[in-house]
């Protein structure tokens, strides 16, 4: 069984430690260590969030896979006709929303295309799709430098398909849009990243964060809870994988994992749907 070499912190050479800074790799003890959503910092670069950027994170390339995601979303929430007084009337919204029935009845496209929906209104609109934006905007510029834009889309597709798969397992009769299983799941592979750094993400402000949306989650109203709990599942197993191959050196534990959450959900979305199908005896 292999063991973690510890090594001393930059700034305290007496003191052990197995921590490193999540963007600049330098090692850290805990008089060091600076919260941020994905990891710990040293005090240098939680100075520099604004000011400059670390070699690391400039190495690894800029997210532009989340700016992309973000701009779709939002081009597909002015087509969708959101802001409209009769939600559910855009053509968008009718044939790319989530639904059971429609699922088994062959429109597979569901299980992505809800991802870039999000409530119609405008009041409900706006508030949904800039809260999601604005968590996307925050784990993806954190996580997708960490881990590459390819293994980033990897990652934030499968976990859509897993918060397909969980919204339908518990409300297949329900309409749903939105990217919050997609979030959820980078939320999940972040606070896995942590924990297997040896950190506890409840320690920092992301533990606070997913606990807060859970609770949302079940107290608002309109919220798919097994999409935001599937996506969240998705992302914990695939940031676990993630975590092992960056220190292992082995990128094809993530990718099999990503292929693995992806597949698994469609089977697990496939058979969900059938069910709700034949309840109301389609």
């Amino acid at each position: 069984m292999s063991t973690q070499t510890e090594t001393t912190c930059y700034r305290h050479p007496g003191r052990q430690t197995r921590v490193s800074c999540s963007s600049c790799g330098r090692p850290i003890c805990p008089d060091c260590m600076r919260p941020s959503p994905v990891g710990m910092r040293c005090p240098e670069c939680s100075s520099q969030t604004t000011k400059s950027r670390p070699l690391a994170a400039i190495s690894s390339g800029e997210p532009y896979a989340t700016i992309a995601l973000i701009a779709i979303c939002a081009v597909v929430f002015l087509l969708e006709g959101s802001f409209g007084l009769d939600p559910g009337n855009g053509a968008l919204y009718r044939n790319g929303a989530l639904f059971g029935p429609l699922v088994a009845a062959g429109d597979w496209w569901r299980l992505v295309t809800y991802g870039f929906l999000h409530a119609q209104g405008l009041t409900a609109g706006l508030l949904h799709i800039g809260f999601n934006m604005l968590l996307l905007w925050l784990f993806g510029r954190q996580l997708e430098p960490q881990v590459g834009t390819p293994k980033f889309v990897g990652l934030y597709f499968a976990c859509l398909l897993a918060g397909a798969c969980g919204a339908l397992v518990v409300s297949p009769h329900a309409v749903t849009v939105g990217a919050s299983g997609a979030i959820f799941g980078l939320m999940g592979a972040a606070a896995a990243m942590l924990f297997a750094r040896g950190i506890n993400p409840f320690q920092t402000e992301l533990g606070g964060l997913i606990v807060l949306n859970l609770i949302l989650s079940f107290v608002a109203s309109n919220v798919s809870v097994g999409g935001h709990i599937g996506g969240l599942v998705g992302g914990v197993v695939i940031g676990l994988a993630i975590a092992a191959d960056q220190s292992r050196r082995q990128a094809w534990i993530g990718w099999a994992t990503i292929a693995g959450v992806a597949i698994v959900s469609v089977i697990g979305a496939e058979m969900a749907a059938q069910s709700s199908a034949s309840g109301l005896g389609l």
